[in-house]
């Protein structure tokens, strides 16, 4: 190998390319929330409106395009954050909304999670990114809600998150079972006492 090219660097992916990319993405995961993480690659082509090739040249296996899903939709959740606090309210509205959006991503991610089990030390890395980008999400939301004494300040964000993610466990399997509803009645409970 020549000193020519040992320096250079990677080109940065052009606008279009991320753009493509995230639609992708974005049809993936609404893909899998409607029919599981084993819906046919056409399906999620179809939602994209590309080809079925296009979705291997960016993602050549399954387990690639639900790693790639997954660390989207974390980093869709995580980025929610700021934005609702902007948006909403009420810092208890903005830990609302951000809640049911984190339900949504877990309604996903379970089906997600069983699909990688396969791969213990790589669902583990995965599992250790959500947990380092949405917990400090969390905590500042729920920091807010208190500051502002709309909720208690006695249950810390990952307690939270944990409780949320126990009432979703077997959404993605249940039609009769609305995780939203049940959070919901569960973040109502976080309610300062007036």
């Amino acid at each position: 190998m020549s000193d020519e090219g040992a320096g250079r660097t990677a080109r940065p992916r052009r606008a279009d390319a991320r753009r493509n990319e995230q639609t992708l993405l974005d049809a993936a995961a609404a893909v899998f929330v409607a029919s599981g993480v084993d819906a046919p690659v056409r399906d999620i082509a179809a939602a994209a409106g590309v080809g079925t090739a296009t979705i291997y040249r960016h993602f050549p296996t399954r387990a690639d395009l639900i790693i790639a899903v997954y660390r989207h939709q974390v980093e869709a959740c995580a980025a929610a954050g700021q934005e609702l606090m902007a948006a909403c309210p009420t810092p208890y509205d903005a830990l609302g909304q951000w809640i049911d959006r984190f339900v949504d991503f877990l309604v996903t991610k379970h089906g997600l999670a069983a699909a990688l089990r396969s791969d213990e030390a790589g669902f583990e890395t995965l599992h250790a990114y959500f947990l380092d980008r949405l917990v400090p999400v969390c905590t500042e939301l729920l920091r807010a809600a208190a500051a502002a004494g709309q909720v208690r300040s006695d249950i810390a964000a990952i307690e939270l998150m944990r409780g949320v993610g126990n009432l979703c466990i077997g959404a993605e399997n249940s039609t009769d079972y609305d995780a939203r509803k049940v959070v919901g009645v569960f973040v109502a409970g976080l309610r300062a006492a007036s």
